[in-house]
């Protein structure tokens, strides 16, 4: 099996993410809308906010998956983090999303004092949930018709992880 690569994302970087997130098996369990313009990509590759870090993690130099991580900026809330992933639907089931959350805690955990990460998934999404639940999440609520997907309302679970010993 090819090696994975997490790194952070890069401006070309744009047309990967474009086309990994125009399929629509990745897109319907994101917020995503069908039929993203390349130029939205673009722009997000270009922009660098503080405290957000979006990586990307490569098989053969290839962009397969991605996460993106914002830290909260209110004073607050700094402490906490929520992210959003996608991985292509060519690429699942070969430990590419697996990659990007243990990379993402990392982080999390030792480089920018998170304490709390948090998450809303589909409810019915239960790869994600078994994955997130692997790492630690646990189910803190349900959003009821949370998002419209495919015609239908779809509920959501919040979830989050907090820090060992914390």
């Amino acid at each position: 099996m090819s090696e994975i690569v997490i790194r952070h994302a890069e401006p070309g970087d744009a047309e990967a993410l474009h086309r990994m997130l125009s399929q629509p098996e990745t897109y319907r369990d994101t917020l995503q809308l069908p039929h993203p313009a390349l130029k939205i990509w673009q722009d997000r590759a270009a922009l660098s906010q503080a405290g957000w870090h979006r990586l990307v993690a490569c098989i053969e130099d290839k962009v397969v998956g991605d996460l993106t991580l914002e830290v909260n900026s209110r004073a607050r809330r700094r402490h906490t983090a929520s992210f959003g992933i996608s991985v292509d639907y060519g690429h699942r089931g070969k430990g590419v999303a697996k990659a990007l959350m243990q990379e993402m805690v990392n982080l999390c955990d030792n480089w920018l004092s998170v304490d709390r990460i948090e998450l809303t998934v589909f409810a019915d999404n239960a790869t994600a949930i078994g994955l997130y639940e692997k790492f630690g999440f646990v189910t803190e609520g349900v959003a009821r018709r949370f998002a419209v997907r495919e015609g239908s309302q779809v509920d959501a679970l919040y979830m989050a992880r907090l820090k060992e010993g914390e």
